[in-house]
């Protein structure tokens, strides 16, 4: 049986397709990133099924042991916390566990919190990079800022809304004259975007509380 990588709501719990309800009642067992945060998922849509943690902590361990599972001929869906599992979370390393054991891996597209804020930022889409989460130490962000000085294609990042006026402080003195986007809150009832150069979101911002997961887009 395959490995299912199915993409689950990145907020608003109707964001998720039929196919991917199906899988989630059909497969003999669900990996999860956070199985508080799935098994509301499920309650939500009445489906009652196995649970597993699959995580940064425990992913060298789980992996052998989903590996052992799905070569019994089970089925297993693999979801994160939140949009599309293998970006920026330990997915990556059992799909790659996959592929060396020759275990069929099967897509389930849905949400995704990086494109979803791409199609919606008004900038470029043509070409575009996406970095995932922002280091969190200074000198690692600000290295980070510098090196996509002279990249032309719209940069893609993650950001926490407790490091982000840090975040707009460096890009307001590394890249002034850049464009962006702050995309928080997608899909939820505060959904927001947030536009302007790094110099004017600086000010306009640096006396606000900024809350919720932040998608940040830079040109």
């Amino acid at each position: 049986m395959p490995l299912y990588i199915v993409a689950t709501p990145i907020g608003n719990l109707e964001d998720i397709t039929l196919r991917a309800l199906r899988i989630l009642k059909e497969v003999d067992l669900i990996a999860a990133e956070d199985t508080r945060r799935t098994l509301k998922l499920l309650t939500h849509y009445q489906i009652k099924n196995k649970l597993e943690s699959y995580n940064d902590f425990n992913k060298e361990k789980k992996t052998k042991f989903l590996i052992s599972v799905l070569k019994e001929n089970k089925g297993i869906a693999l979801v994160s916390d939140s949009g599309t599992p293998g970006i920026s979370d330990p997915g990556f390393n059992l799909i790659r566990e996959c592929i060396r054991n020759d275990i069929q891996i099967i897509p389930v597209p849905g949400p995704n919190a990086a494109i979803s804020a791409l199609v919606c930022s008004g900038l470029p889409t043509d070409k575009f990079a996406f970095y995932g989460f922002l280091p969190k130490k200074e000198k690692a962000k600000t290295d980070f800022f510098n090196s996509i000085k002279e990249e032309k294609k719209t940069v893609i990042l993650y950001d926490s809304p407790h490091r982000i006026k840090k975040t707009l402080r460096l890009l307001s003195e590394i890249l002034p004259e850049k464009n962006i986007v702050i995309a928080r809150e997608l899909t939820k009832k505060f959904e927001e975007f947030i536009r302007g150069t790094a110099k004017e979101l600086n000010e306009r911002l640096k006396d606000r509380e900024i809350k919720g997961e932040i998608v940040l887009i830079i040109n």
